[in-house]
């Protein structure tokens, strides 16, 4: 057991002054005020920093200059989770773009493998396509594109302990489809769709409880008449949605109109890419058999189109803060505290609670990591009182 002293701890609803926060075995023992420390116990002061819960990244395709999709292995799992501690962010989804069944296989297996060794980092497999709408597709891989057949819905049913989450164009399947991924525990999101507001409300009755990076490859309100995509999800009180805060993919006040309809279903994603993280004489990247190049921060094709983010989650966080001008305390809620609701996972993540896991970021007052424990492990060495 030891003790975080000297700091505040927000434990996902509000700040605390003058506590310590106690861990042993990798969870969160207690949060008692400093002066009740026993002298004998281990502490690091802090120096007034901000404690919270580790992020949580729910849409990351690479990171660090790899991408999943280029090296489906335990190696480049290994890599992001690296990468990822330096941004703040304690789990992810690692997200698997359009493939062939053959990748998607191999994607479970090595997430399985993961899993098995470490825990509370990678919370599963995001599978984002194939079963999406080519009108849609992005930058997607259009000869992949295609319908989720019977094998492949019983195959993704039966790992669903492994896949998190699966991004679909509701149009594209049928309800009883949605509805057997859903009540095999899966988390199933609409993404890379056109459908029209009817046809992404009925795959939200059949099960489907996510919206995959809002407002973006996605049919939007166009008019009055015409609700789309976008407008069935803020016509969905349970639904969460992630949305991509680069100040690139979403407008900062499309972003506050989001979180004034969502509240606390809207999650900070990264929809993060080789760049993220990555070394500064990284210029370009292979994004599912395209080469997308890094320019003035953004990741785009030869023809401009978008190909994922270099955002980290702790860019993120300052930006829903500067760009959107959210509350501190809001943005670490969306970076933390609602996508662990959202994976059902709130009761051992997310947040500061006695028997929680003890994933938490350190920042200091510029909003900078100083450090990440991840069940109780640090990320670089504290120093003793």
């Amino acid at each position: 057991m030891f003790a975080l002293s000297d700091c505040q701890i927000f434990d996902g609803q509000q700040r605390h002054q003058g506590m310590a926060l106690l861990i042993s075995e990798g969870k969160i023992a207690a949060l008692l005020p400093d002066r009740q420390l026993p002298l004998s116990l281990p502490r690091y002061p802090l120096g007034g920093a901000l404690v919270s819960a580790g992020f949580i990244d729910l849409q990351l395709n690479g990171c660090g200059g790899v991408m999943f999709n280029t090296d489906i292995s335990q190696t480049t799992l290994a890599k992001m989770q690296c990468t990822n501690l330096a941004s703040g962010t304690t789990s992810f989804l690692p997200t698997l773009i359009t493939s062939c069944d053959h990748d998607i296989k191999q994607a479970i297996n090595a997430v399985s493998a993961y899993m098995a060794e470490y825990q509370y980092q990678v919370l599963g497999l995001h599978l984002e396509g194939p079963y999406i709408n080519v009108e849609r597709k992005g930058i997607h891989p259009a000869p992949h594109i295609r319908p989720l057949d019977k094998s492949m819905l019983a195959l993704l049913c039966q790992h669903a302990a492994v896949i998190a989450k699966v991004t679909i164009a509701p149009e594209c399947h049928s309800a009883a489809q949605i509805q057997q991924l859903a009540n095999a525990g899966i988390l199933v999101a609409l993404g890379h769709t056109a459908a029209s507001y009817e046809q992404a409300m009925a795959g939200i009755k059949a099960g489907i409880g996510f919206a995959t990076h809002l407002y973006n490859a996605m049919s939007p309100t166009s008019n009055g008449r015409t609700p789309g995509v976008v407008g069935a999800v803020y016509d969905s009180p349970a639904l969460y949605a992630g949305i991509i805060v680069d100040g690139i993919h979403v407008h900062p006040a499309n972003i506050r109109l989001a979180h004034q309809v969502m509240k606390d279903k809207l999650c900070l994603v990264t929809d993060g890419t080789a760049a993220a993280g990555a070394p500064p004489e990284l210029s370009e990247f292979d994004f599912c058999g395209t080469k997308v190049f890094i320019r003035d921060g953004q990741c785009v094709d030869e023809q401009g189109t978008l190909g994922g983010s270099s955002l980290t989650m702790i860019e993120g966080v300052r930006n829903l803060v500067s760009l959107a001008g959210l509350p501190l305390e809001e943005a670490l809620r969306m970076a933390s505290l609602y996508p662990a609701r959202a994976l059902g996972m709130s009761d051992v993540l997310g947040s500061i609670a006695p028997g929680k896991v003890a994933n938490l970021v350190i920042l200091n007052d510029q909003l900078e990591v100083c450090n990440t424990l991840v069940q109780g492990q640090v990320s670089r060495p504290l120093k003793p009182a």
